[in-house]
């Protein structure tokens, strides 16, 4: 069958952003022709994901502190990972449904595209209310900031933005990991979201509830603590567990490079290895 048409490597990265542009400002256009039902279902996606955070506020009226953390604290580590995650979902989120493409078919359609396939399925459907978890998150974490009383250093202050777009970054490259994976498992979101979704539910809570081999495999194999776990700890001048200097929480970018390049890697094998279905 056809593949995908090459492109200079040079013009590749430009096509790529530009295709995800323009499929993205289509569906915007879409979703804003019926603007009560995106912004009541804006609403209700930061409603529905706020929810996880009542559930935790509501143990903090049997207890004073959560694994040596109070709530504000545990409010900045639910608001950045939920906003960090909020932004990934929304630029890569829809990566998770190429298991469907690949059995339906469908995805043949890209290939003959000039338009890199991960910008095509990254922006197709792209659901632009997704925006309410991002808006939750950042809400909590000004919150978390107004409550806790910090020793603001330049450092500091650069490193929250820095937390948000390098965890979104991170978990991206978990969502490009995982879609390259459903070229070989066929059907895999599950194992995605598990790593995604989950992921982030484990980095509402302090590292301290958790066991030390968990907190390697999320910091060295699968580096999920980079997120928002060793940039808070930082903020909040609090020892990490596993003993790691103070400057890891300034590598979370570095962290996001060194997974991204395997993942895209892999996601080009899975796309080379593809066989159409026939249909």
């Amino acid at each position: 069958m056809e593949r995908e048409l090459e492109l200079p490597r040079r013009n590749r990265a430009v096509e790529g952003v530009r295709g995800y542009g323009l499929i993205v400002a289509m569906w915007i256009r879409s979703t804003m022709t019926y603007r009560t039902s995106f912004f009541l279902s804006t609403f209700g996606n930061a409603a529905i994901t706020l929810l996880d955070f009542v559930a935790i506020s509501i143990m903090f009226t049997h207890v004073d502190v959560l694994g040596g953390f109070t709530l504000p604290e545990v409010a900045l580590l639910y608001g950045s990972c939920s906003a960090s995650l909020g932004l990934a979902d929304l630029l890569l989120g829809n990566t998770d449904r190429i298991g469907s493409r690949i059995r339906d078919g469908s995805l043949d359609t890209m290939l003959v595209r000039p338009v890199p396939v991960l910008a095509q399925v990254a922006a197709d459907r792209f659901a632009l209310r997704r925006l309410g978890r991002i808006a939750q998150g950042l809400g909590l974490l000004l919150w978390a900031v107004s409550a806790l009383d910090l020793e603001w250093t330049p450092g500091k202050v650069l490193l929250v933005p820095v937390m948000i777009t390098a965890g979104a970054a991170i978990f991206g490259a978990v969502m490009v990991a995982g879609a390259a994976f459903q070229f070989l498992a066929g059907d895999a979101a599950e194992v995605q979201n598990s790593f995604t979704y989950g992921g982030c539910t484990m980095l509402q809570y302090p590292p301290t509830v958790f066991g030390k081999d968990l907190l390697r495999g999320v910091t060295f194999i699968v580096p999920l603590a980079f997120v928002n776990w060793l940039p808070a700890l930082y903020l909040l001048g609090r020892p990490d567990p596993l003993g790691l200097p103070q400057w890891a929480a300034f590598v979370s970018p570095l962290v996001a490079f060194a997974v991204f390049l395997p993942a895209s890697l892999a996601w080009r094998a899975g796309v080379r290895s593809y066989r159409s279905t026939g249909s």
